[in-house]
């Protein structure tokens, strides 16, 4: 595969001065003018204004032109308009109103955690005569990079052929009316589901385990319970450990962990989900407020101006 990560996010809310503090609380590193990075992806999220929260635009990294001769090629067949040059792609989305630049970019590479970090199991006990180094921990939690962000499509059928037949993105799995897609070896790196009203439902930021998880989470709570959304919980699809909160403007972040890893293409097969697992393994029951948008009649009288 070409591309190789969700590179970086653009933003828009109402609320830009409330919505940056926010994300400096979930521990994101602010580089000043809404801009933010993590500890291992660089600049990856961008907070600017609008009339209503949306995402703005979205970079994919490729590895070199050929994939964005590819793209341009692909995006042609389609009948998808886009901007092209040697070293970058521009296109809109129809389905979610996104703008999607893929950009040349080289790869992000991770450090390999200690092993103290890792957990002592029935028979298995990686760590001995230690703590766990993870009830010594005692720094803010900061997200290693940003992993997937979910999308709400008013053609999600068309959306989800702008990103795998036109862009190269992969299917992982699929639910009714959504698609689980990936760009990287993360089980998804974007999600689009069928929608009213195109919106931003999550972006969500990879941290070192289910510890960091949790302490990420009961730091950004204390004092704003107003925050919560749902977690501590685990995903199915993905496998991921997860908990969700809510920014100012609405939009919801994810801390999370242990996401499935797709290396092989041909050792993966993309399932349909019909049932409660497309949605989690175990946790709290999932909130009205997750499935549908508190706001969703303000977005759509939001999109509807904007048209």
């Amino acid at each position: 595969m070409g591309l190789h990560r969700l590179a970086h996010l653009t933003i828009g809310v109402p609320q830009v001065d409330a919505t940056v503090a926010y994300y400096t609380d979930f521990g994101l590193t602010a580089l000043g003018d809404g801009r933010f990075a993590t500890a291992d992806g660089g600049e990856q999220l961008r907070i600017v204004h609008s009339a209503h929260r949306r995402l703005e635009g979205m970079v994919v990294g490729a590895d070199d032109t050929d994939d964005l001769r590819r793209i341009h090629a692909a995006l042609s067949r389609l009948g998808m308009p886009c901007d092209y040059s040697e070293l970058s792609l521009r296109a809109v989305d129809p389905g979610t109103r996104v703008t999607v630049t893929v950009e040349v970019q080289p790869r992000v590479s991770q450090p390999v955690l200690p092993a103290d970090t890792l957990y002592n199991r029935p028979g298995a006990a990686p760590r001995i005569d230690a703590r766990s180094a993870a009830v010594l921990r005692e720094s803010p939690v900061r997200p290693r990079r940003l992993g997937h962000v979910v999308l709400g499509s008013t053609d999600q059928e068309t959306s989800q052929r702008f990103f795998t037949e036109g862009l190269g993105f992969r299917a992982s799995d699929l639910v009714p009316g959504a698609a689980f897609l990936r760009c990287s070896t993360d089980h998804h790196n974007v999600l689009v589901q069928r929608a009213p009203v195109p919106f931003l439902h999550h972006t969500s930021w990879q941290v070192d385990d289910v510890d960091e998880v949790g302490r990420g989470a009961t730091r950004m709570l204390e004092g704003h319970p107003e925050r919560h959304v749902w977690g501590l919980g685990r995903h199915y699809l993905g496998s991921n450990f997860f908990w969700y909160l809510k920014d100012p403007a609405g939009n919801f972040s994810e801390y999370f962990a242990d996401m499935d890893c797709v290396v092989d293409d041909q050792l993966w097969t993309p399932r349909v989900w019909e049932d409660i697992r497309a949605l989690y393994s175990w946790g709290p029951p999932v909130p009205p407020s997750f499935l549908a948008p508190e706001d969703l009649a303000e977005l759509m009288t939001g999109s509807h101006e904007a048209g």
